[in-house]
């Protein structure tokens, strides 16, 4: 299944999660996602790839969008904001990339929350969203992801979204200009609850 398929429904699909909604990026959120990708930086950072000088300009958010559009019509990923309850607060963004179909049915999930949200489960909640969506509407057998050893926080987030740790890769990313190390995790879709 494409990851289209499941948007045929409508351009404005939404998933919901316990507490949060998720959906698609567009240009119109530009404003709310600089404001707290600036007002969060010092806290995102360390956890992060270094950032681009002009990260935050609108350019570069036009640029980002248009590789977001491409890699979901290839299929090979799912980028989401995540969104109050209403939709209507942007608390960060949960990301679905790296899709293999066929034998290994698979994809990787990455994730942040802006300072002002964090700690509040918006995070785990996000997550679990969008492992729900993963599982049941692109029908993907297994997700991966992977946090710095010293990020408790996040290592929280996959626990509590079921996500089993299984591993440690050696400079595994290059974060913050840095190659690091990470701790690698993984989801089956028979360990997911699928309620909601």
């Amino acid at each position: 299944m494409a990851l289209l398929d499941w948007m045929s429904d409508g351009a404005n699909a939404w998933v919901r999660g316990n507490g949060v909604r998720l959906r698609s990026p567009r240009p119109a959120d530009y404003e709310a996602w600089s404001a707290l990708r600036h007002d969060s930086r010092r806290y995102l950072q360390p956890w992060e790839p270094r950032w681009p000088e002009d990260d935050l300009s609108k350019a570069a958010f036009k640029r980002r969008l248009s590789i977001y559009q491409r890699e979901t019509e290839l299929g090979t990923a799912l980028p989401m904001f995540v969104f109050d309850a209403a939709g209507h607060e942007l608390f960060g963004a949960v990301t679905l990339s790296n899709v293999r179909r066929g034998v290994a049915e698979t994809g990787t999930l990455g994730y942040w929350i802006g300072q002002p949200f964090a700690g509040r489960g918006h995070a785990t909640a996000a997550v679990s969203a969008m492992a729900r969506h993963a599982f049941a509407r692109l029908r993907l057998h297994r997700l991966e992801a992977a946090c710095l050893p010293t990020n408790l926080a996040s290592r929280r987030v996959l626990e509590k979204s079921g996500f089993r740790h299984e591993g440690q890769a050696r400079a595994y990313l290059k974060i913050n200009g840095e190659w690091a190390d990470h701790l690698l995790f993984g989801l089956l879709e028979d360990e997911v609850d699928h309620g909601g």
